[in-house]
């Protein structure tokens, strides 16, 4: 058994944070019904983050929703308002992600939720929490990154702000939410005691930089400043950086500059023997180690630095990370399967509980294909003749 079998997750929730939030208790074992809209569903289902579509789809939703089941309901309809509470009243955890006010108005809100079922815990995301004067701006990762001073620490110093190439606080949100969900899931199981948990993008978007934010906060308020070569942390000295090489790039982090410079035969490098010349001098010192590094290979760099314990890599592309045996032994990757017999490659849960890999071969699911299952299920014909 999976640590989280036999609890029911019912989760409103769209696009990244929240569904990647249930799809980590999903992957442990939870049975998880998405709450989608009559004849849209999740928005996410035709949010395309590229050209790809698969089977008709997102390539997005079919990563982040599968492994839970879709019940296509109008919220606007009294009907399908009380199927969703008997599922609620049965309900371990609700998810939403939902601006400020709009649960209220649909009548699912915490308060209007707990009077159904005293114990159910529930989570919610919203993008900048619900009581600031943001509370009602759109909660998108590239907004957050850009309110949040994430922008100001990523590229060289002259290149403005640089987003990171991923949604990053989408993610990091739904992380901390189900970490809330678990720690209340824990109680639950000791109190039988329902919880509240909230989490806002904003505040997901600060605790990531708890490092670089601390240094600030001590540093007499002195903004980071990015250096102007091979910059990848505004707070650390040279060598710190990606660097090209003959025939690729090299990925090198700290380290003491004049032992670099005798490694690789570079005797600019031996006059810098002063530790706080790597961060006053650091944009000289990149300087000089970037033209170096051009004149040998990536492989040959390696052979000279890993062997005296630098710290230092490859830089690889999708390509290179996945024909390399360190990813191929891992087993990241699993093909799962939708009803329709359409089957699509994506990543596993990275976690492993007692030695054994997270994976199911269930795909995401089409737009309220469990609907008679779970009318069948959990909601008597009563229910439906009462509405």
């Amino acid at each position: 058994m999976r640590p989280l079998e036999d609890y029911l997750i019912i989760d409103f929730s769209q696009f990244l944070s929240g569904p990647s939030a249930s799809l980590r208790l999903a992957d442990m074992g939870a049975r998880v019904i998405k709450i989608e809209r009559l004849g849209v569903g999740d928005i996410c289902r035709t949010l395309y983050t590229s050209n790809l579509i698969m089977n008709g789809e997102s390539s997005v939703f079919h990563a982040i929703n599968r492994n839970k089941e879709s019940f296509e309901v109008d919220l606007k309809s009294e009907e399908d308002c009380e199927m969703v509470r008997e599922l609620l009243k049965k309900a371990d955890v609700m998810i939403h992600n939902f601006r400020p006010g709009v649960m209220e108005r649909l009548g699912f809100d915490y308060k209007s939720v707990t009077a159904l079922n005293p114990s159910i815990i529930y989570g919610e995301i919203s993008g900048y929490g619900t009581e600031t004067e943001w509370k009602n701006k759109p909660g998108q990762d590239l907004l957050l990154q850009s309110v949040t001073g994430l922008t100001s620490l990523t590229g060289n110093a002259d290149s403005g702000p640089v987003a990171m190439g991923l949604s990053i606080v989408d993610m990091l949100a739904g992380a901390h939410l189900a970490q809330g969900l678990l720690a209340c899931l824990y109680r639950k199981a000791i109190k039988n005691e329902g919880g509240f948990v909230q989490v806002s993008m904003m505040e997901s978007a600060y605790d990531f930089q708890f490092e670089t934010i601390t240094t600030f906060m001590n540093d007499g308020g002195a903004l980071p400043e990015r250096s102007k070569n091979n910059n990848a942390n505004a707070y650390l000295g040279a060598p710190y950086g990606i660097y090209q090489t003959e025939n690729g790039y090299l990925a090198l982090a700290m380290g003491s500059i004049p032992q670099l410079g005798k490694l690789l035969a570079c005797e600019k490098l031996e006059d810098y023997i002063e530790l706080s010349e790597a961060f006053d001098k650091r944009d000289e010192i990149k300087a000089i180690l970037a033209e170096h590094l051009l004149s040998s290979t990536t492989e040959n760099w390696l052979s000279i630095l890993e062997p005296a314990d630098i710290w230092c890599a490859d830089v690889l592309n999708w390509n290179a990370l996945m024909a390399h045996d360190g990813f191929k032994v891992l087993n990241m990757i699993q093909e799962v399967e939708m009803v329709d017999g359409y089957k699509y490659e994506t990543t596993r849960c990275p976690i492993r509980i007692d030695g054994e890999l997270l994976t199911s071969s269930k795909g995401s699911p089409k737009l309220g294909q469990d609907n008679e299952k779970i009318i069948k299920e959990f909601i008597t014909q009563n229910t439906i003749a009462n509405a």
